[in-house]
């Protein structure tokens, strides 16, 4: 259904009585109610249509969004012709850092080969003395230039890993892969690999003295006073962006460690360190290079602004000095398409799809209906309440996915038709139930969340030899530590609130080892949710990508882009 091009409300800039504060009003009861959904840092005003938005720049995109869809008419047209211009203007940039890489030789306890970009990695780590952010995009082989590192430099062991439990395996066996023992007396011993002691309790006890400790992130909290105990010299954070809220015991804990003095070297890996918004990135540097960007409360100062949930944000302007700052000082980030000419394209494109929006705007009345009445209990706590949002929201998500699934499987049965290895991704297990039984004449095989590892990698196998070519995995249980390079064809029943989690997830296909064009279909539910998520991806994805790279792409015109993420410039390729 074609929406109407006619004013659904007005727009003006006020002063709002009663924060006392430069705010927009928009008035028209249609017009409230979509601002009421799609903005949460709005709030009623005085009269039943009418709602206030806080004067600020990410309001004023907001609002540039619906009214590209949902005209308005503009009361105080002079203020909001400065405003776009101010909020859409182009923005200073700073050259980047270069950096003077060699490609270092690896050491005699190194088995292997490492491709000409890994070793100037090796180098880059050598050159940081060990304390530094390896953030190379997925795929490009960051465990083994840190195990290049730990064999070439002096006195790296014993080392500690710290690793998503999904990790574990992996690191064990590309540890027993890439190096070699070294024995008590120095000699090289060239059937042998260091020896590993894998952490799997929290109940605590002595640990055996061995080369290498690996350990989950949940369970590094309560081993830590056992591991202060090894004389740990270098400790290895793996998907280090675990460490990014410092209110985390696991930030605690690594923090605890880090500081230990004989600890000598901090290795980050993550090739997305930044999961929703660029203030994530200070309690990562802290553990690696403590001081460097200040206290946090020093570096929001400088940085960053709090929006109007609290959250810091940093400024557009100082983003490019943010990023030059890091790159000069601890980390080091290339991406697939400078390094690896050999791998060829990941396209993504945004597909609407039908849902039933009967039974979506049944649901959803059901939810928010229970969601006021839970609001207007006199016992309801303001954690109560705020708690209570969060469960519709989540509701509203879950029922955003079933609404779209019988369109999501048609989808995917049109994709297999040609006969490909096709990976489908969701965030529900009732939907990625759904997705399963409806498509077993593919015979599926799935990677979800409680699997044990022998199971997981079991399926993986499966899929990547052949004998299955579906796979449907639980987005945040499948983007880390596989390789699903079998397939081309990535497709995200249901979009996930973090850019990261979709880049991951879009990497366990687009790595070394890909031949083909990685194709990824973004499936958004027609008048659902959907719409909304993907902005605030398109949004968060904009700051991430300014910090992490130098930008070469026009973001003026980014809430116009076809596509979801921030990377909406990416062409088919012609054969």
């Amino acid at each position: 259904m074609e929406t109407s091009m006619e004013n659904i409300g007005t727009l003006e800039y006020v002063l709002d009585k009663y924060s006392k504060i430069w705010s927009w009003k928009v008035t028209g009861s249609r017009a409230v109610s979509m601002i009421s959904r799609l903005v949460p840092e709005a709030w009623y005003g005085e009269n039943v249509n009418e709602v206030i938005i806080p004067d600020s720049i990410e309001s004023v995109k907001q609002i540039k969004l619906i009214m590209d869809r949902y005209p308005l008419e503009i009361l105080s047209k002079s203020v909001w012709q400065r405003k776009i211009v101010k909020t859409y203007a182009p923005k200073p940039t700073l050259p980047p850092i270069k950096l003077k890489l060699k490609r270092a030789k690896t050491g005699e306890q190194f088995r292997g080969k490492l491709l000409n970009f890994q070793k100037e990695g090796l180098d880059f780590l050598l050159k940081s003395s060990g304390n530094a952010l390896l953030a190379d995009e997925m795929g490009l082989g960051k465990t083994v230039q840190t195990l290049s590192y730990t064999a070439t430099e002096k006195q790296t062991f014993p080392l500690l890993v710290v690793a998503p439990l999904v990790t574990l395996n992996n690191w064990e066996r590309e540890i027993e892969k890439f190096l070699k023992k070294k024995s008590n007396n120095g000699r090289i011993l060239e059937s042998e690999s260091p020896s590993v002691t894998l952490i799997r309790t929290g109940k605590s006890h002595d640990l055996p003295k061995t080369d290498i400790y690996i350990i989950n992130y949940e369970l590094l909290f309560k081993r830590q006073d056992d591991i202060s105990k090894l004389g740990i010299r270098t400790i290895v954070c793996d998907e280090v962006h675990n460490l990014r809220s410092k209110t985390t015991q696991k930030y605690k804990a690594v923090k605890k460690l880090a500081a230990l003095p004989s600890i000598r070297y901090r290795i980050g890996l993550s090739g997305t360190p930044i999961y929703n918004r660029g203030s994530e990135i200070w309690p990562i540097i802290d553990i690696i290079k403590p001081g460097l960007l200040g206290s946090f409360k020093e570096f929001c100062e400088y940085f960053c602004y709090v929006n109007d949930k609290g959250k810091a944000i940093v400024l557009e302007n100082k983003r490019a000095s943010l990023r030059n700052e890091l790159q000069k000082h601890v980390m080091l980030r290339r991406k697939k398409a400078d390094v690896l000419k050999e791998l060829k394209d990941k396209v993504r494109y945004k597909e609407v799809i039908a849902a039933d929006t009967d039974y979506y705007l049944e649901e959803l009345d059901k939810i928010w209906t229970k969601v006021e009445d839970e609001q207007k209990n006199d016992e309801a706590t303001e954690f109560s309440k705020s708690a209570s949002y969060h469960r519709a929201i989540q509701s509203e998500r879950q029922i955003a996915g079933i609404a779209k699934v019988p369109h999501v499987i048609n989808f995917v049965k049109n994709i297999m038709e040609i006969e490909e290895s096709v990976v489908v991704f969701c965030h529900h297990k009732v939907i990625h139930k759904l997705l399963h039984q409806s498509l077993q004449e593919f015979s599926p095989v799935s990677i979800i969340g409680g699997q044990s590892d022998l199971i997981r990698q079991d399926q993986i196998d499966k899929f990547q030899k052949g004998e299955s070519k579906l796979m449907i995995a639980g987005i945040r249980a499948g983007n880390v530590g596989i390789n699903l390079t079998r397939a081309k064809y990535v497709i995200f029943a249901e979009l996930d609130w973090s850019p990261a989690i979709h880049r991951q997830a879009e990497d366990r296909l687009h790595r070394i080892g890909q031949k083909n064009t990685v194709f990824a279909y973004y499936l958004i539910g027609n008048g659902t949710l959907d719409d909304h998520v993907a902005n605030i991806l398109v949004d968060k994805s904009y700051e991430i990508d300014e910090i992490m790279d130098e930008s070469k792409e026009n973001y003026e015109n980014k809430d116009k882009a076809e596509l979801i993420l921030a990377q909406i410039q990416d062409k088919i390729r012609s054969k």
